[in-house]
């Protein structure tokens, strides 16, 4: 098997590693972290309560404000982001939405990517333009287009690779040019998660994830999280966090800690697997395109570390998309992706899905597009449905 170029930086591996699996004892001597699965915390006496609402002492008051469990998880994703603060919500629309709300107001304008998240796309285009705030979208791989966005605009929103497309930015140039206007900048980090690709460091002011994605890691979590500084963090929790309701669960951030342990195992794997998956896709005669970050030639692969197991292909023609789905065995038809579960998404299926108010309808993406998210089985296995797949998909 062809050997492939990750540029996986091993140094930082190790680091997030050793972070994500050491701890300092808990209570009891527990080894992991308890869940306190408790709405409410109590005050021994008047003058804490007092003190604490006056903000002169630091103690949980409910769990839709601040929970133990949910500080813990909130504390690992800043520390890996090399941010600040974190702020976890019930998932990552939630934070999405908290986040994009607590920075922009009535009558103010947002400059998003194409090939943005799909539920992304249909917040800015149904709930944003009834509080009269509009989106203009552009091509973030070209920073004149961005630039020529951006005069105006209260936020720069950036998803380095786009969703289905995978579509680079460069990262670090975008944000400057934001900053020269004092504009918010913020990005979905979901596919490299932050051991792949740490946008603080490239002057990212909000870095957001779908925590159900490799965060979690076993498809039983939903959750999301936004990290950036304490100012601004604090104004997301000021602004909408405890307003929209959107909390994360103790429950669910004891099972993202559990997930985390093993992120800087499960990512290299994914990235070996998916890797080679592609380069045989790329040979393979039925196969037109695949589109993948570790075959683009554009600037912003620069802050990649290394590459996801999530990437997509276009087909001939002369292959039957349903057959080819059903066909496949190990690969299970449906949404989402980060598990330890290989998935398939064919976009003939996706643009049937909110008519009017569909991102890949509105950014040309191809029917003939299938997404994969390439899990943990073995690689073989996996390339072995594919061919079968396609044998019984021609036409």
């Amino acid at each position: 098997m062809t050997e492939h170029p990750s540029g996986f930086d091993h140094d930082y591996l190790a680091e997030a590693a050793t972070l994500l699996a050491h701890d300092e004892p808990f209570p009891g001597g527990a080894v992991v972290p308890p869940i306190y699965q408790t709405s409410l915390f109590t005050f021994a006496n008047y003058a804490e309560m007092a003190d604490t609402f006056a903000g002169k002492r630091k103690q949980p008051i409910y769990s839709r404000g601040d929970n133990p469990s949910v500080m813990e998880f909130e504390a690992r994703v800043a520390a890996l982001e090399g941010a600040e603060a974190a702020r976890g919500f019930s998932s990552g629309m939630a934070a999405i939405s908290a986040t994009v709300l607590a920075f922009v107001g009535a009558g103010e304008r947002i400059v998003a990517v194409r090939n943005c998240y799909g539920d992304a796309y249909r917040l800015f285009e149904r709930l944003l333009p009834r509080l009269n705030i509009k989106v203009d979208y552009v091509d973030g791989s070209d920073p004149d287009a961005v630039a020529a966005a951006l005069p105006g605009a209260k936020l720069l929103y950036l998803e380095s690779p786009t969703s289905m497309m995978f579509e680079l930015q460069d990262i670090a140039h975008l944000t400057r040019l934001a900053k020269e206007q004092g504009i918010v900048t913020s990005i979905d980090n979901s596919w490299a998660t932050p051991v792949f690709q740490k946008p603080i460091a490239h002057g990212v002011d909000l870095v957001l994830h779908s925590a159900s994605k490799y965060l979690g890691g076993h498809s039983d979590t939903v959750a999301g999280v936004v990290a950036g500084s304490a100012a601004h963090i604090k104004h997301i929790n000021e602004q909408t966090y405890s307003y929209l309701g959107g909390k994360l669960s103790p429950f669910e951030a004891w099972l993202l800690l559990r997930g985390l342990r093993t992120l800087p195992l499960r990512l290299p794997h994914h990235m070996k697997s998916g890797l080679t998956i592609a380069e045989r896709l790329k040979a393979h005669a039925n196969v037109e395109r695949v589109n993948h970050p570790a075959y683009s030639n554009h600037p912003g692969k620069a802050t990649l570390a290394g590459y996801a197991g999530l990437f997509s292909f276009e087909v001939t023609d002369d292959i039957d998309i349903p057959v080819f789905v059903d066909a496949l065995k190990y690969f299970r038809i449906g949404v989402s992706w980060g598990g330890h579960e290989s998935l398939v998404v064919p976009a003939k299926a996706s643009l049937e899905q909110t008519p009017g108010l569909n991102s890949m309808a509105r950014f040309g993406v191809s029917p003939r597009t299938i997404r994969f998210s390439v899990g943990l089985e073995s690689v073989e296995d996996l390339w072995e449905d594919i061919a079968q797949a396609f044998e019984k998909a021609r036409k």
